[in-house]
């Protein structure tokens, strides 16, 4: 396969011209300069919108800077988790180790600013020098009062997905800690929505008008105080499997909490995500509520909608996300603009998503996992593809080729979840793929 690395031929599939087998899960090929990032990053993505705690990255300043202000979440109160604090390791603290200088930082920032927990992530140069983060976050933890919690984090081995399950086992150290008194027997966690744009505020709304009590927003706008008591919830509803499904897991086992996945992109999903919830409670005029809204909001947007598709039917799209879940929902979200979808990959999927979204996708759809600028690069032009939907590392791939691109990471600023979100997708593609510049691209 042209533009492939040998190494790599066993991450790529395509449906329709061999029986499915591909390699996932496994570390990213070196000097391919894979799409993944860091654990820290990982950890630091699912995090970073607790909104009233403090977060600093004991390491290096670049570190501090790679993720600052990585998500587009947006916040109803406290914008702490806005600064990128950082203990800004040097050569002489390497020597001599950082955990003086660690334990003086957290001393200054919570007296400054009065975090209700404070989350430390550990770098890679921490890793390597030693530094004990549990002792000196224990030890601030009794001076202060307030949680102290070490995100440990270092290293490259597993990618984001180790950075995830690092996130977890932060976030489990505060749930349980809380008071549940009065929460409804109607009661979720909504596990895995980061409040891009101010998704989160449009699905606890749909929540709401059902009856549904939302107890905690883990992680979009969320509070310290509501990760405390999030193990008083009826059910915890998981949008974004890769990054919180570890901590649904510890919930279900330390608290008997079940959980259900769902998907909030795309009309047919956000629906399915709405009934699955009322089903799971069994209750006769929630149900009923669910079906008004659906109807409600299908009523409003499936007009526009029409517009868009009539002038979007046959153009060819690919996808490349982080999670290869979010990869279903843009598959459907795509047939419903009567578009095709030529490619798609993720940098964290499984062996069974892959072998599901191979099922689901057209013969002769690319399948990849953890791809590279080179590889995406000869699959964008083989394909002939109108438009990409990734991140903010695949932008400037497709712009170079000419081809028309959809943010649909986490530093977007567009909501394009919920049935308006579906509207908004449709929108923000047609303006992509038709706009004249690409009349001139070559």
């Amino acid at each position: 396969m042209e533009g492939m690395l040998a190494e790599r031929q066993d991450q790529v599939h395509r449906t329709g011209e061999q029986p499915f087998t591909l390699v996932c899960n496994k570390d990213s090929l070196a000097g391919a300069v894979s799409q993944r990032a860091c654990v820290f990053c990982g950890s630091r993505v699912v995090l970073y919108p607790i909104a009233d705690a403090l977060h600093l990255v004991h390491g290096p300043i670049g570190c501090a800077v790679y993720t600052w202000d990585i998500r587009g979440s947006l916040s109803s109160g406290s914008e702490l988790f806005r600064l990128s604090f950082s203990t800004d390791l040097q050569e002489i603290d390497v020597i001599f180790g950082g955990e003086k200088k660690l334990y003086r930082a957290l001393i200054e920032l919570i007296d400054r600013h009065s975090p209700k927990a404070a989350f430390i992530y550990s770098t890679c140069i921490v890793g390597i020098i030693g530094d004990d983060l549990e002792a000196v976050c224990r030890q601030v933890e009794s001076e202060k009062g307030i949680p102290v919690i070490p995100v440990m984090s270092e290293g490259f081995k597993g990618n984001k997905r180790a950075g995830y399950t690092a996130a977890c086992n932060a976030m489990a150290r505060l749930i349980g800690t809380g008071d549940t008194a009065g929460i409804s027997p109607y009661s979720i966690n909504i596990l895995g929505d980061f409040n891009l744009a101010g998704e989160i505020w449009i699905i606890r709304e749909y929540f709401e008008r059902m009856g549904v009590e939302v107890v905690a927003n883990i992680t979009g706008d969320g509070r310290v105080d509501d990760l405390k008591r999030a193990h008083g919830a009826a059910l915890n509803v998981v949008q974004c499997s890769g990054s919180t499904m570890d901590l649904a897991k510890i919930m279900e086992e330390k608290y008997n909490i079940p959980s259900i996945r769902v998907s909030y992109f795309g009309v047919d999903d956000m629906a399915q995500s709405l009934y699955d919830v009322a089903n799971h409670f069994g209750d006769k005029e929630m149900l009923e509520k669910t079906k008004k809204i659906v109807q409600e909001e299908l009523t409003r947007i499936m007009p526009q909608l029409e517009r868009y598709k009539k002038a979007l039917a046959g153009k060819k799209a690919a996808i490349y996300v982080g999670g290869s879940f979010k990869a279903f929902s843009l598959v459907k979200a795509f047939r419903l603009l009567d578009m095709r979808v030529v490619m798609v990959g993720s940098q964290t999927g499984t062996e069974q998503e892959y072998r599901e979204l191979a099922e689901i996708t057209d013969p002769g759809t690319i399948i990849v996992d953890d791809t590279n600028p080179l590889e995406l690069s000869s699959f964008l032009e083989e394909k002939e593809v109108d438009i990409l939907v990734g991140g903010v590392k695949e932008r400037p791939i497709a712009y170079k080729l000419g081809v028309a691109f959809c943010d649909h990471n986490h530093e977007r600023k567009e909501a394009l979840a919920g049935f308006q979100g579906m509207l908004n997708f449709a929108k923000e593609v047609y303006s992509s793929v038709m706009s004249p510049v690409w009349r001139i691209k070559k």
